[in-house]
């Protein structure tokens, strides 16, 4: 399949469309906003193969990941390649979040207190893996402005965290595209400093939608330090039978 990728530049923020007014009614809409982009991106269900590449100054690895995922709540993640780390799988259900190391043959539940931890030595988190859906329910959104990029509607939203949520961060800010394609996931601190960004760098069609093609986090204080998710297939509303999202099938793989 010949893909058509669309080269984005990030670093300008958009400029506020003529005529353009932030009105009650589109903030009321800011929620909507987050929450299409959310289920664009994860489908009622979907299953993907990508490569992840975490790069240092120093040093740069590469794996090959699988992924499935169902409903709000379900996802299975399982490294392929390299050899030395086949099998190392992370299965999310609900609320709850386990994985797998073929080298010690254990299921570890991964509590609450690691879920900010590094997954697999990358610059994501237990929690950005376990896309869990709290951006939508926990937190409340505005909508900060309206802009326009080579003549696509671009919204910048402000997420703050309900203050009775466990939520880590003060606030993010998400650059969403009107076809609910996210540019760019921005994470501040309770003090607001910048702590990391989750940028799109490739946007094109796949799996019958436009989605982001390859997005880099980054940390704000080691910008030269990054891993970056490539797609490098995905299909959307497939069957998948309940019982891949389950301890025995995250231990012994039959997919």
């Amino acid at each position: 399949m010949l893909l058509r990728l669309v080269a984005l530049t990030l670093a300008a923020t958009p400029l506020l469309l003529p005529g353009t007014a932030v009105t009650d009614e589109v903030q009321r809409d800011a929620t909507a906003i987050v929450r299409d982009a959310v289920n664009h991106w994860r489908g009622v269900s979907s299953y993907s193969e990508m490569t992840m590449v975490i790069h240092r100054p120093e040093w740069e690895r590469r794996m090959t990941i699988r992924a499935w995922t169902k409903g709000d709540d379900q996802s299975l993640v399982r490294v392929i390649e390299p050899r030395k780390d086949r099998g190392n799988g992370t299965l999310t259900d609900k609320n709850n979040m386990w994985s797998f190391s073929p080298k010690v043959n254990r299921v570890i539940k991964i509590p609450s207190s690691m879920m900010g931890q590094s997954w697999l030595g990358s610059d994501f988190s237990n929690k950005d893996i376990a896309r869990a859906d709290e951006i939508i329910d926990q937190y409340d959104h505005s909508l900060l402005s309206v802009g326009d990029i080579d003549g696509i509607t671009v919204y910048e939203v402000e997420s703050i965290p309900h203050e009775e949520a466990a939520i880590v961060w003060g606030r993010e800010v998400l650059r969403i595209r009107e076809d609910h394609v996210v540019l760019e996931h921005s994470f501040y601190d309770q003090d607001g400093e910048l702590v990391k960004s989750l940028r799109s760098l490739e946007i094109g069609p796949m799996g019958g939608r436009t989605v982001a093609l390859r997005q880099r986090m980054s940390k704000a204080d080691a910008p030269e330090e990054w891993t970056e998710i490539r797609i490098v297939s995905i299909e959307y509303e497939i069957d998948i039978r309940d019982s891949l999202f389950t301890l025995s099938s995250l231990r012994n793989p039959r997919d």
